[in-house]
């Protein structure tokens, strides 16, 4: 009798088992990896993970990222680590996002459905919170690839169905997989966590969030990156930088107050995007979705000195993907777009010659344009999307 009980005991046990693996397997895409356990944790937002900035320490250095002008402490961390590109989801109920506002770069596109995403490059500052932390799309991969040797990429699972826009096996391709890439189904708590209580009552794909100084510590400790490989090679290798100018005078600002434009007619009110301009501070601020887009770590408006539009080509990957469409954006090659800076506007065109390199911006007579420093938007609209200013 005892025994009949022990087997049964065990055959519920194993049931329950592969239940509870089929629901991680099938909730992460199908990738056939399952996700490491993510445990709700909640550290408050300094936590020891981003140092504290002296207010009075002057801003002597520059960034190489996007030019903004830091202190000399602030140089001696990024000097040791190398740019870190998360992918973050602008679902309307995953705002306000944690950690946009202290990134150097961001990317936005749509992932699907009209509903955009951004990838957020950080190098030069932290961010004691950031996400929610989504999954992988090829084109903000190769976006990435301009950021030198070996990039750092945190996101949690992609998009993984057979075919071009494959993303995950994009990764393997690129030899990322054991080395830079910080998909969270490789790594652990506390690297990586869900948080329920900050975006309250929001489902379980909007609540994984990292920070940024505990990723460079895991790919420190565990992949020994830094600001050079285990081979001693240096990320800055093969990295190009923009050219970069202060703010202009005030008398010689301009008056395009008011920057709109969608990205999908599917969802447009949701995810149509407003930059007002300030010529006293001389940045834009970000409107989403007809509100103003806050940093929850921040409570503030993001901002941006520099607005980059750019249009590429848009295609659908038919490849069975039963959750909507994968897409494609051209962000390889070159096209048209416009730059927006100092209360002005001008046409540009851009051009990124392969994946590993930099894309880079040109004013019609062919010269590189100079960003104004500071944090800088690149929003990815396809051909033929209507900008308003």
């Amino acid at each position: 009798m005892i025994n009949k009980k022990l087997g049964i005991a065990i055959l519920i046990i194993v049931f329950v088992l592969a239940g509870s693996l089929s629901y991680i397997f099938f909730a992460g895409g199908g990738s056939g990896k399952i996700p490491l356990p993510l445990i709700n944790y909640a550290p408050p937002s300094q936590n020891g993970t981003v140092p504290s900035v002296n207010p009075n320490e002057p801003k002597t250095e520059e960034c190489p990222i996007n030019g903004e002008m830091l202190t000399k402490s602030q140089k001696n961390l990024w000097e040791i680590r190398r740019p870190l590109g998360v992918m973050i989801e602008n679902h309307k109920d995953a705002r306000p996002q944690s950690g946009l506002s202290s990134a150097d770069v961001v990317y936005e596109a749509v992932a699907e459905g009209g509903i955009t995403r951004f990838l957020a490059i950080f190098y030069c500052k932290d961010a004691p919170y950031v996400g929610p932390v989504r999954s992988a799309r090829v084109y903000f991969i190769q976006l990435l690839e301009g950021y030198g040797n070996n990039p750092l990429y945190a996101h949690v699972g992609g998009a993984n169905t057979p075919g071009d826009a494959n993303a995950l096996g994009k990764i393997d391709t690129l030899k990322w997989s054991l080395y830079n890439d910080l998909n969270q189904f490789a790594v652990p708590f506390p690297y990586y966590w869900r948080d329920y209580e900050r975006l309250p009552g929001v489902v379980t794909e909007h609540t994984v969030y990292s920070a940024t100084a505990k990723l460079w510590q895991y790919a420190k400790d565990n992949r020994g990156l830094t600001n050079v490989d285990k081979k001693g090679i240096a990320w800055n290798t093969t990295f190009t930088p923009w050219k970069f100018q202060d703010d202009s005078a005030a008398s010689a600002r301009g008056d395009v107050t008011k920057i709109s434009f969608g990205f999908w007619n599917t969802n447009a009110d949701d995810y149509s995007v407003t930059w007002n301009y300030d010529a006293t501070t001389n940045s834009y601020a970000r409107v989403n979705g007809g509100v103003p887009h806050l940093d929850k770590n921040t409570g503030k408006s993001l901002t941006a000195k520099d607005v980059v539009v750019i249009f590429t080509r848009e295609s659908v990957v038919n490849d069975g993907y039963e959750g909507g469409q994968h897409l494609l954006y051209g962000v390889i090659g070159s096209g048209n777009g416009l730059l927006f800076q100092n209360g002005k506007s001008q046409t540009i065109t851009w051009k990124k010659s392969t994946a590993e390199s930099a894309m880079m911006f040109y004013n019609t007579s062919g010269s590189e344009v100079k960003l104004v420093r500071g944090e800088i938007f690149v929003e990815i609209l396809p051909i033929g999307n209507k900008v308003t200013y």
